[in-house]
């Protein structure tokens, strides 16, 4: 450190390189909050009344300021500065393409559930505030399907995995002209008031390469119960969510996309919103997996189809049953 003229000039110096270097040390995306040289608290009072520095006064600014560097490492970051900077409202956004999701399952009071009808959930979609994610989800929905390649075949040490891997990838590639579309696909996680995520894709669509969904600068958030977001990357599989309501979105608004909102069905999506569902933490997220208490893998926070996942999901099937572009 360089010499100054003063013991508070030298502290004050300290104590905002301490806290920068705390911050470093943080790998912090955005800057700390440290202190200004006269927030921090560096002296005492002699038993004249004046002020003198102080070795625990410094200390305990010091203390403070690191873990105040800290917090700010772990807040959420916008994922643009204009998304930040804008106050877009998703009851403003144009709605460009209406399409329709039916969904087996429910059962309205009253219906008998052998007989119970799919219900319909109708999705506006903002085809100018997302253009490329909105896209994908019209080709997701129609017949056609959205084109995707196979994913590379594994390699297994095992002689019976190996097999199976070569059956999965042959069958894949003998349907790789068809495209992957919601047919048959679940609702395959429900986190009360915070999430429903739909399109788990399923059977001949499970090797496919899922589609990388590109950010969008609309500053539209989750705003509202019924909005419709899908995940930044190709790491949430092929599937979208709908925020129920209630619940902190601040984690969807960081790492989704608004696409749209729900238009028609909303007391569906408040009845899927309270199912019951697998709470497995005593008993392992995975599937077969140990009884210990383990923090969820990336397959079952994102849904990704290689690692089969219960947590969350619910006790009753639900299936979409059709799908389309109205």
């Amino acid at each position: 450190f360089f010499y100054f003229g003063s013991a508070q000039m030298r502290t004050a110096s300290t104590g905002v390189l301490i806290c920068a270097f705390a911050a470093a040390d943080a790998f912090l995306s955005t800057p700390a909050y440290c202190p200004s040289p006269t927030h921090l608290s560096l002296s005492a009072s002699n038993q004249d009344g004046q002020d003198v520095p102080s070795r625990r006064g410094f200390l305990t600014s010091v203390t403070a300021a690191a873990l105040a560097a800290a917090v700010s490492s772990q807040a959420v970051v916008p994922a643009s500065p204009a998304i930040a900077a804008t106050g877009a409202s998703t009851a403003d956004a144009k709605v460009t393409d209406r399409v329709y999701i039916d969904v087996k399952g429910l059962v309205d009071p009253g219906e008998d559930p052998v007989y119970a009808s799919p219900k319909r959930l109708v999705i506006g979609l903002f085809g100018e505030d997302a253009p490329q994610a909105v896209g994908i989800l019209k080709q997701l929905v129609s017949k056609q399907g959205l084109p995707a390649d196979c994913k590379p075949k594994e390699t297994r040490t095992l002689q019976r995995e190996q097999l199976e891997a070569n059956k999965v990838y042959n069958s894949c590639v003998e349907m790789v002209e068809k495209g992957v579309n919601y047919d048959l696909s679940t609702v395959w996680r429900i986190d009360k008031d915070n999430r429903i995520d739909l399109g788990s894709i399923q059977g001949k669509y499970i090797s496919r390469i899922p589609p990388t969904f590109e950010e969008s600068n609309s500053g539209l958030k989750h705003d509202a119960p019924g909005v419709v977001s899908v995940r930044r990357g190709n790491d949430g599989g092929f599937g979208f969510t709908i925020y129920p309501g209630g619940g902190d979105p601040s984690l969807l608004d960081e790492e989704h996309v608004v696409v749209g909102r729900v238009l028609e069905g909303m007391e569906y999506v408040k009845a899927i919103n309270v199912l019951p569902v697998v709470q497995s933490s005593s008993v392992g997220y995975k599937a077969g997996g140990s009884k210990a208490k383990t923090a969820p893998s990336r397959a079952c926070r994102y849904g990704s189809s290689e690692l089969y996942c219960n947590e969350l999901k619910p006790l009753k099937k639900l299936q979409i049953s059709a799908t389309g572009v109205l």
